[in-house]
């Protein structure tokens, strides 16, 4: 093997490296940490010490051991950060979670032009794909960020349970008390039902004032809405837009939450560096996919909800559940890069389910929650000693995460049962209070409340309560109660109406959509052909053709405008609660941005039956006809979104709206041509009944009067009607919007 060139001064480094080569006799091991630079290169940069544990040690030289690099296995990682290097000491990082050896070279100097290609080692070194982009450090995010100390004292929960006669409280947290630093990742674990989203939702300032007691504090101050530009909350569900690729998702996230203070280049610019630094840019132009789309992968999917929330440089990061549904390997990178993000400065709050052993030695501190009580915080290192203190150890080896879940659930199989216990048991000897002669899962949670509060509970408690050294800066930053909006209220508008038509144009434009209406016109135009308009027959066949028209542009547009609001209420909830765009702006964004696209297929429509119906050819009455057609659509869509936004239940919505529109149909003076008095209001807020009129006004007032008991000489009050109806319908729609009460309180 080559030895690098003379160019790099003999430094601690390089002490450091020859001291681990004596220790560790393994020739791969030897082999690939002799190496310094690649090349000859006179400097080493990050980037080709990555490559030293990534890649061939020896490529380049012509060695016979080129294939030869380290890989992690199942027992140790040890690692030598900067400051250890610099006081000349090599501490030793272990865990159960991997075995190998990376090392930051530190002790020299790396030239400015590759400082910008520089990045820190990867955790995935069984995986080569994700070796050069996996965990990249970005620019922006070892960027000053505001320091937030989050903490938490006698945090309790209520909700209130409706029943058919009364109403019923139940407790979900009862007295929870915590803190996370910056630079700390917080796990929050605990069996299903334990309270871990609900706790969760409290510190991210996800859930409303009401039913909640305690004090929550972000550096000495209570919440306030400067905070939301200040946090990232990524949710259990992967909420994003499935025909979207992941390039424009990010894009798009950058331009509507970075500051204004950023050009447009400048967002998209990070935008693109989060998806090196999240390994994505191997499927950057994939679409996201859902359940009928195929799109990226799990941990691809995952990954770009994380990215969404980092992209702002948040000082405060929350995720519920990262790696449910991901394999162990996915699931430990997913932990790793929270772990490179927390190392940046920044708070980090998780909640997880039953982590691997590798995963649960990579977490800073511990909170373990059973049926919405405390059992247990501190530092995750420490866990399996504290409950070894009360008399609860493993019997046979297991998982830490494992032992802590099964006593969460008052499971004592394969655990010692501690003394108190075992009298308890002996004493009572009842089946209500032992299960095997163990003791029941009620028994065994009250002694671990209790032996955490007599214990360790006061102790934490006089730790929270003294004052942290802040300044006056950090904590007025923090009572700053003025939302921050990443774009002015035009750009959020232009953003969202692009948006939104790249998202919809591939429903729009379906295979099935346009053959749904062509075969309509196909079939209509084949029963009224070449309609004789000369005699009375004719026309009265013409003015049927006509009130079909206005019936079908009335009802297909109310059915698909339904399920606008309810499918996106997910994501609605999700990006107002970030603070991302106000309601106007995407409400006037999503209306419009299906106007293009839903005045496409009815001109489809239309030249197919006028001219297979033969009715009047003249250019003045085919346009109007369209125009009117044009009118009835957008007024019958305002109807679908005032009835989806207000009930925001598809189930519902769609029975409303079948007998709102049989109702118009009916009402709309083709099948009854005298209405009672005390019912004929309805006819006047129809669409059907405006829109058919002013077609028979169109096509038949120059050649008879009336046709079918409907004069074609109506007056043009009907457009006034239609034009009432579609900003009428849009304005109830958005107060419903307004009322609908989104998690959070955004």
């Amino acid at each position: 093997m080559e030895k690098p060139n003379s160019g790099l001064a003999r430094t601690k480094s390089d002490q450091l490296v020859e001291t681990v080569t004596d220790a560790f006799k393994s020739p791969t091991s030897s082999e690939t940490v002799a190496v310094a630079a690649e090349g000859g290169s006179g400097t080493i940069s990050r980037k080709s010490s990555r490559r030293m544990l990534a890649a061939s040690p020896g490529r380049g030289s012509g060695s016979g051991k080129g294939s030869t690099h380290i890989r992690k296995t199942r027992s140790a990682q040890m690692k030598f950060e900067l400051d250890e290097v610099s006081s000349g000491a090599a501490l030793s990082r272990a865990s159960s979670a991997s075995l190998g050896f990376s090392f930051s070279f530190t002790g020299f100097t790396v030239p400015a032009e590759e400082i910008a290609d520089s990045k820190p080692f990867s955790d995935d070194d069984d995986f080569p794909e994700d070796l050069e982009a996996g965990n990249r450090k970005l620019k922006f995010q070892t960027e000053p960020t505001l320091p937030i100390y989050l903490k938490f004292t006698d945090v309790t929960y209520k909700v209130i349970l409706k029943g058919m006669r009364t109403n019923e409280e139940k407790d979900i947290l009862n007295g929870i008390t915590g803190s996370v630093n910056p630079g700390e990742v917080l796990a929050l674990m605990g069996p299903s039902g334990s309270g871990k989203t609900s706790l969760l939702n409290l510190l991210g300032g996800r859930i409303a004032k009401g039913n909640v007691g305690g004090s929550i504090n972000y550096n000495e101050q209570t919440y306030s809405k400067f905070l939301k530009s200040r946090i990232g909350f990524v949710t259990q569900d992967d909420v994003l837009f499935p025909h979207l690729t992941v390039k424009e998702t990010l894009t798009y996230a950058a331009l509507l939450r970075l500051s204004k203070t950023l050009t447009k280049e400048q967002k998209e610019k990070r935008a693109i560096d989060v998806i090196y630094e999240l390994g994505l840019e191997r499927c950057q132009d994939t679409m996201i996919g859902g359940s009928f789309v195929r799109g990226v992968s799990g941990g691809e999917r995952k990954r770009v909800c994380i990215g969404n929330e980092i992209i702002i440089n948040p000082s405060l990061l929350f995720l519920d559940e990262p790696t449910s549904g991901l394999d162990s390997t996915t699931a430990l990178r997913i932990v790793q890069m929270l772990q490179d993000i927390a190392e940046a400065g920044k708070t980090v709050v998780t909640t997880i389910h039953q982590p691997s052993s590798r995963l649960f030695h990579k977490f800073d501190k511990l909170i373990l929650l059973g049926k919405g009580s405390l059992l247990y915080f501190g530092k995750a290192s420490e866990a399996m000693v504290y409950f070894s203190s009360i008399g609860c150890s493993p019997l046979i080896a297991m998982n830490p995460a494992e032992f802590l879940l099964d006593l969460a659930n008052g499971n004592l199989n394969d655990v010692s049962v501690p003394s108190e216990l075992e009298d308890k048991v002996q004493m009572e000897n009842s089946e209500a209070d032992t299960r095997h002669g163990k003791p029941s899962p009620v028994v065994v949670h009250e002694y671990l409340v209790e032996a955490y509060e007599t214990r360790v509970a006061d102790e934490e408690k006089k730790k929270l309560m003294v004052p942290l050294p802040l300044d006056e800066e950090l904590k007025l930053k923090i009572s700053f109660s003025k939302r921050e909006w990443g774009a002015s209220w035009w750009e959020q508008f232009c953003i969202l109406f692009c948006r939104g038509i790249k998202e919809r144009k591939h429903d729009y434009f379906s295979w099935l959509r346009i053959t749904q209406v062509l075969s309509t016109a196909v079939i209509l135009g084949l029963l009224w052909w070449q309609s004789d308009g000369n005699t009375t027959k004719g026309l009265e066949d013409q003015a049927g053709l006509l009130f079909f028209i206005a019936v079908f542009w009335g009802f297909f547009p109310v059915f698909t405008a339904i399920f606008t609001f309810p499918q996106e209420r997910a994501m609605l909830t999700k990006e107002r609660a970030a603070d991302m765009y106000r309601l106007s702006a995407y409400f006037l964004a999503r209306t419009t941005s299906d106007l293009p696209l839903d005045l496409l297929l009815p001109v489809l429509f239309l030249v197919v039956v006028y001219f297979m119906a033969g009715l009047r050819l003249s250019a003045d009455t085919f346009f109007l006809s369209m125009l009117i057609v044009f009118l009835c659509i957008v007024a019958a869509q305002g109807l679908g979104l005032a009835i989806g936004a207000t009930l925001m239940d598809l189930k519902r919505a769609t029975t409303l709206a079948s007998v709102t529109v049989m109702t118009f149909m009916l009402a709309g003076g083709f099948f009854v041509k005298k209405v009672p008095v005390f019912i004929s209001w309805i006819r006047f807020m129809s669409f059907n009944y405006h829109t058919y009129n002013l077609l028979l006004k169109v096509q038949f007032q120059d050649i008879i009067p009336t046709i079918n008991g409907s004069s074609t000489d109506c007056s043009l009050t009907g457009v006034g009607a239609l034009v009432a109806m579609v900003f009428g319908y849009r304005f109830l729609a958005y107060l419903s919007l307004r009322r609908m009460k989104l998690q959070g309180g955004a």
